[in-house]
C-alpha cells in the first residue's frame, strides 16, 4: 500500500519534486499537493514577461491538470494549510478539513518584505511575487501613468521592465550603491544601469525610502534625502523572507528559514523542506536552481537512495530588463584570487573570471552569457583549468580545443553520494 506523502506549496520546487518521485519511486507514495493560490503551478521566473506581454498566462503553466491526474497526484489548489500536528501526523486546512500524512514536505516559498515606513498600507502599494500581483499591476497600468519600484535587485528590475513595457513612466529606488549587488560586480552593474536607463527607466541609487505619501492613494515615494519621487503605483521588491509560519505550528526548528539537514529533513522525523522556505547549513537560497537540486536529493532520499545535499554554488543566468546577465561563485574575487577580464563597450559585453589555485571559482558575464552554464559546471566540479587557462575567457569552444584529446571536463553528477 502506498504511503501518504503530502506536499504543502504548489510551486516550481513541488513540480520538480513530483517529477523526480515519479522517476525514482513510482507507486511508493500516494501524493497530495496543497496549494494556496487558486491555480496550477507556474513558472515565477517569467512573471515579468507576462507583465510585459511577451508571454501569456497559459505559457508559464508548468504542468497541465491532466498531467497531475495522469501521475496519480491529488491536487488541492486554492486551499490554505493553517496548522500541522506533527504528533498525530495531520494537517488542518482553512476550511476545517484535515489530511493525514506519513511524510510531509514543506515547499511554502517566501513572501515579500515591506519596509517599515509610513504609508505602506495605502492603496496603490503592492508587492511583486505572484500572478495576482501581476494582475494588479496590469490593472493599475490602465489608469495610472507613473510607477516607482522600491528595490533594484532582480525582482525590482523585472517589475520595472514589465511596467515600462506596459507604458508607464518608471523609477527604480535602490538603497545600495549599485543594481543587483548580490549577483553583479561594480562594472557589470554599471553596464546594467546604462541599459535600464536606455529603456527610459529612471534609476536612483543610495536612495532610502522614508515614507509613501498620499491621502486616499499612493502619490509619491519620499526619500530620506528630502526628494519626492512621484508615483501613483508603488511596487515593493525590497527582498524576501522564508514562509515558515506553518512550520512553526509543527514545532520545527526555524532560524532564517526551516532548518534542514543534508537529506532536507527538518527537526522532526518524516518532515522535510525544500526551496525558498528551507535553510540548509545556515543558507536560504532565493533562486530556482538550488530548489531543483534540493528536490532531486529529497526524491532520491525518499526512494531509499543514500544521498546528501552539499549545498549549492549560487548561479544566476537570466535576462534582466532585456539584457542577458550571469554570475556564479565568488564573482567579486576574495583575497588570494586572480582575475581575467574581457570587455567590449561597443558590443556591450563584459566577462570576468575569478581563479584560485588553478581552478575557476567565480564568473560574471554581461551581454554574452552563452558559456555561463559551462563556467558554472567548472566552478561546481572544481576542475583544474591549467591546460586551457589562456583561452578560458573566450568560452568553451575555444578553451576545450586547448586540451589533450579525451580530457574535456566532464559534467558534475546531479546527485552526490553521501
Amino acid at each position: 500500500m502506498s504511503e501518504p506523502l503530502v506536499i504543502i506549496g504548489n510551486g516550481m520546487a513541488t513540480a520538480r519534486l513530483v517529477e523526480e518521485l515519479n522517476t525514482r519511486a513510482l507507486g511508493r507514495y500516494a501524493i497530495a499537493v496543497i496549494g494556496e493560490e487558486p491555480r496550477l503551478a507556474y513558472n515565477r521566473v517569467l512573471l515579468s514577461s507576462v507583465l510585459a506581454r511577451e508571454v501569456s498566462y497559459g505559457d508559464i503553466e508548468l504542468k497541465t491538470a491532466e498531467w497531475w491526474r495522469a501521475h496519480g497526484v491529488t491536487l488541492l489548489y486554492g486551499h490554505r494549510a493553517v496548522s500541522i500536528d506533527a504528533d498525530i501526523r495531520r494537517i488542518r486546512l482553512a476550511n476545517g478539513a484535515t489530511l493525514p500524512f506519513a511524510k510531509l514536505v514543506l515547499a511554502t516559498g517566501s513572501r515579500a518584505i515591506r519596509p517599515n515606513v509610513p504609508g505602506m498600507d495605502l492603496p496603490g502599494v503592492i508587492t511583486f511575487r505572484d500572478l495576482a500581483d501581476v494582475a494588479a499591476m496590469e490593472q493599475a497600468a490602465k489608469t495610472h501613468k507613473r510607477a516607482a519600484v522600491i528595490g533594484g535587485g532582480l525582482l525590482g528590475l523585472e517589475a520595472a521592465y514589465g511596467l515600462a513595457k506596459a507604458g508607464m513612466e518608471v523609477s527604480v529606488i535602490h538603497l545600495m550603491d549599485r543594481l543587483m549587488e548580490r549577483q553583479l560586480d561594480p562594472r557589470a552593474s554599471a553596464m546594467l544601469k546604462e541599459a535600464v536607463e536606455a529603456k527610459g527607466i529612471s534609476v536612483h541609487l543610495n536612495a532610502e525610502t522614508a515614507a509613501i505619501k498620499g491621502d486616499r492613494r499612493a502619490s509619491a515615494v519620499a526619500l530620506k534625502d528630502g526628494r519626492d519621487i512621484d508615483a501613483d503605483l508603488v511596487v515593493v521588491a525590497a527582498g524576501i523572507r522564508a514562509n515558515s509560519d506553518l512550520a512553526a505550528t509543527a514545532g520545527l526548528d526555524i532560524n532564517r528559514g526551516i532548518v534542514v539537514d543534508d537529506h532536507m529533513q527538518a527537526s522532526k522525523a518524516g518532515i522535510y523542506a525544500i526551496g525558498e522556505c528551507a535553510e540548509h547549513r545556515g543558507v536560504c537560497y532565493g533562486l530556482v536552481e538550488p530548489a531543483y537540486e534540493q528536490a532531486r536529493v529529497l526524491a532520491a532520499h525518499l526512494a531509499g537512495d543514500k544521498v546528501a545535499y552539499p549545498g549549492s554554488v549560487l548561479a544566476t543566468n537570466l535576462k534582466v530588463s532585456g539584457v542577458n546577465v550571469f554570475s556564479a561563485g565568488d564573482f567579486l574575487g576574495a583575497p588570494g584570487t586572480e582575475q581575467i577580464v574581457l570587455s567590449d563597450g561597443g558590443l556591450g559585453t563584459y566577462k570576468k573570471l575569478v581563479l584560485k589555485d588553478g581552478r575557476l571559482v567565480g564568473a560574471v558575464l554581461f551581454g554574452d552569457t552563452m558559456d555561463g552554464l559551462w563556467y558554472s559546471e567548472l566552478i561546481r566540479s572544481g576542475t583544474a583549468i591549467g591546460a586551457m587557462r589562456d583561452d578560458l575567457i573566450f568560452g568553451r569552444a575555444l578553451a576545450e580545443r586547448s586540451l589533450p584529446k579525451g580530457e574535456a571536463p566532464k559534467p558534475l553528477p546531479q546527485i552526490l553520494a553521501a
